[in-house]
């Protein structure tokens, strides 16, 4: 897979939660693995929140499904930074993400980072945690991006707010 090809969906029927990126980085897309980035803490986040029994290696990536999670991106151009997408774009690709989860219908969708979801819904204040509103006819959840380059939380506090949206989607089953 060149750069400019996008990354390719791990999803499935009735998925627990799908984890939303907002678009995949370079090196993913290349490799056609998710949260490939050398910086990025999403599959150690993911297992130290209890998503996963051991951390996942990104070249792995298609194993998350075992565990009830799935894996897709708000907008599907690859970029170095996610902050190379204008807001018009992520508005734009809300359509097809929303009909993608009403399609695959898990119970959460969880996007990683507030950016995607106040794009598309055009909500300039979206809080992190559950969101009022549910997406594609799923419940919608926000957060934190677990890129390197989010310094505002560290791995301690990503695996916290990971694992609260764990146990609310386990107690939901």
């Amino acid at each position: 897979m060149d750069t400019c090809s996008s990354l390719a969906d791990l999803l499935e029927p009735g998925l627990s939660v799908v984890f939303c990126g907002i678009n995949p980085g370079l090196r993913a897309a290349s490799t056609g693995h998710h949260f490939e980035g050398r910086n990025n803490r999403f599959w150690r986040v993911l297992h130290l929140a209890g998503f996963t029994p051991e951390q996942i290696r990104p070249e792995d990536d298609h194993t998350i499904l075992r565990y009830g999670c799935g894996l897709t991106t708000a907008a599907p151009r690859p970029t170095a930074r996610a902050a190379e997408l204008s807001r018009s774009e992520l508005e734009r690709a809300g359509d097809a993400l929303r009909r993608k989860i009403e399609l695959y219908a898990p119970r959460y969708v969880a996007f990683l980072g507030k950016r995607a979801l106040s794009a598309i819904c055009g909500a300039p204040d979206i809080a992190w945690g559950p969101q009022a509103e549910p997406f594609g006819g799923a419940r919608a959840w926000v957060l934190p991006n677990p890129s390197g380059l989010n310094r505002a939380f560290d791995l301690e506090a990503l695996a916290a707010a990971y694992r609260q949206l764990r146990i609310t989607a386990l107690r939901m089953r």
